[in-house]
């Protein structure tokens, strides 16, 4: 099935990178010119997202990686970082009970987790890579001193936020507005701090090259965790207070011991095997998962002779979802803090019986989650307007020549939801309302404690060997709008620029990962280019459609690996005009 594109699919060789932004993009290519691995590559890119999508991600936000490397003795399996900090020492349920919370607000210095990216991407350039900092962040240092364009989206995000900046967060507003005016498209953003907080971290590493790569680069991690950068975190919250999305005024509860204790960990990932394909998640400490138990309950259906989006097609793929994620609201949480039935929730048996729910011609109105052992908790929902505090999110794809493949989606540190730090130049997280404060459900909140939180890059082998990396932006969404470009290529046989842009659905049934959690059952969201009677018929059936803008859905990027050909193929989303793929 060919299917409309805007862009030609990307192919080499060589190296493939795919970005959020164009200039992500180049940068990681250009380290795979220089001679770096996927790995690499896809450290630049991030370090690069964080400067010029500061709406989307940033230095005090989270970055959950998958890492596959075909010709590692040691371990030859793929690896999942857990790029996504943890909760505060001082961050209790009873603190926020006592203090008159319901839930953790998603603005301000009080949902702050301890910023992740950075320890993510100088763990896997230890372990995994060729090259240092100097390479990789350095010419993003660079960029930042010279100065990049501001571009019609990011302008957009600066636009609806500047009477914020202006008056409540003037750390920010130095940074993003002109004497208190957006800046035209055009304008070259130069965060002063930003570069000078990470040209210090490159001199570092300079002064340590002598003692070698990994004790460098150890360093880099002490200045950053426990050194001037953790200082300056510390110092920021405990002087600051700022209003949260109900006006109340706080400060934080994240101090720099909290960043010196943090510690990135390398892990097994989840996986599934689908249509011969073996697909991984990050663990359930990410919603990865819920993509797995997605492709468990959608393998016993034939969906080919259904037909691409069709009612009955959209029908069964969200009425899968919901299971998923009913799931997901009742299970999941980290696993450091208590088992979650994994194993379980993909076995056949069990989603063979969740199947059965599936009602071919009408829509659920519930939330159903299933019951396996170790069940704790129940789900919380809660009704409401649309989610506030959340800000976006971004996805990075690298593959080279070997066939080491990069899939990491950066997100949090939005300049939309926390002010900047202005020694730093960039703001912290707000991850941690993405907690739940109901005691003893999976992902209720607790001291070192990372949130279930929404990001989920995939990587998918086939045979043992390098296929596939995708992902996207999107909060709740991701895993469905990635599982519909998934199915575009497995099951509808679509290249990959053809899946990336066919039309996109998803559900709002269950509750939102960000505050307030609102859940809107029965309704699903559809961009405009799906056709009318398709609609017309969801309606029929039950679902409360709702008709978003064309290209309004998912920025998915991917790519392809074929092994013994090399070919590389890539495909970025052109929703938003900025993701782009790279390659030769």
């Amino acid at each position: 099935m060919a299917g409309f594109t805007t862009r030609p699919v990307v192919m080499g060789t060589h190296g493939m990178v795919a970005a959020g932004h164009y200039t992500a993009a180049l940068l990681g290519f250009e380290v795979l010119e220089r001679g770096g691995n996927a790995i690499d590559a896809g450290v630049a890119a991030v370090f690069a997202l964080a400067l010029v999508k500061p709406y989307e991600c940033g230095m005090g936000g989270e970055c959950p990686i998958l890492i596959f490397r075909p010709t590692a003795e040691a371990d030859p399996n793929p690896v999942a970082v857990s790029g996504q900090g943890v909760a505060p020492r001082r961050a209790t349920i009873d603190w926020f009970r006592d203090h008159g919370y319901d839930a953790i607000p998603g603005r301000g210095l009080l949902p702050a987790t301890v910023p992740a990216t950075f320890g993510a991407l100088v763990t896997v350039l230890m372990r995994y890579g060729r090259l240092g900092l100097r390479e990789t962040l350095g010419p993003v240092v660079e960029l930042a001193r010279a100065g990049y364009p501001l571009y019609p989206a990011m302008r957009e995000v600066i636009a609806e936020q500047a009477p914020v900046f202006a008056a409540e967060w003037p750390t920010t507003g130095a940074v993003y507005l002109d004497d208190g005016t957006v800046p035209p498209i055009g304008t070259l953003v130069r965060p002063a701090a930003w570069a000078e907080t990470f040209r210090a971290i490159l001199d570092v590493e300079s002064r340590r090259r002598r003692h070698g790569r990994e004790a460098a680069l150890q360093a880099c991690l002490d200045h950053f965790y426990r050194g001037p950068v953790a200082q300056a975190v510390g110092a920021f919250v405990s002087r600051t207070a700022v209003a949260d999305e109900e006006g109340r005024i706080s400060g934080g509860l994240l101090e720099a011991q909290d960043l010196a204790a943090f510690q990135t960990t390398l892990e097994h990932p989840a996986s599934f095997q689908y249509r011969g394909l073996d697909v991984y998640k990050c663990p359930p400490w990410s919603q990865g998962p819920v993509f797995l138990q997605q492709l468990a309950l959608l393998q016993g259906l034939d969906l080919r002779s259904m037909g691409h989006n069709s009612a009955a097609y959209i029908h069964h793929v969200v009425e899968a979802a919901k299971l998923a994620f009913a799931d997901r609201e009742r299970y999941y949480g980290d696993p450091s803090f208590g088992d979650v039935p994994l194993e379980a929730l993909l076995a056949p048996d069990y989603n063979t019986a969740r199947r059965r729910l599936i009602d071919p011609d009408r829509a659920s109105g519930v939330l159903r989650p299933g019951s396996v052992a170790a069940a704790s908790g129940a789900a919380r929902r809660v009704a409401g307007g649309p989610s506030r505090g959340a800000g976006d999110t971004t996805h990075i794809d690298a593959v080279d020549a070997a066939g080491n493949m990069f899939s990491a989606t950066p997100s949090g540190g939005w300049f939309q939801s926390s002010p900047v730090v202005p020694e730093l130049g960039f703001p912290l997280g707000t991850r941690a309302q993405q907690f739940n404060l109901q005691a003893g459900h999976p992902n209720a909140l607790a001291p070192g404690k990372r949130p279930r939180t929404t990001l989920t890059p995939s990587l998918v082998l086939r045979d043992g060997a390098p296929h596939m990396v995708f992902g996207t932006e999107g909060g709740d969404n991701q895993d469905q709008w990635t599982l519909q470009f998934f199915l575009n290529v497995v099951e509808f046989g679509m290249d990959l620029q053809a899946a990336v842009d066919a039309p996109l659905v998803h559900s709002l049934h269950f509750p939102s990962s960000f505050y307030p959690h609102d859940a809107h059952p029965l309704e699903v969201v559809v961009e405009e280019r799906l056709a009318g009677p398709v609609r017309d018929a969801l309606s029929r059936a039950g679902h409360r459609v709702v008709v978003a803008d064309d290209w309004s859905s998912g920025h998915v990027t991917a790519i392809r690996y074929t092994p013994g050909s090399g070919l590389l193929e890539g495909a970025a989303s052109p929703r938003t005009m900025t993701a782009y793929a790279i390659g030769r």
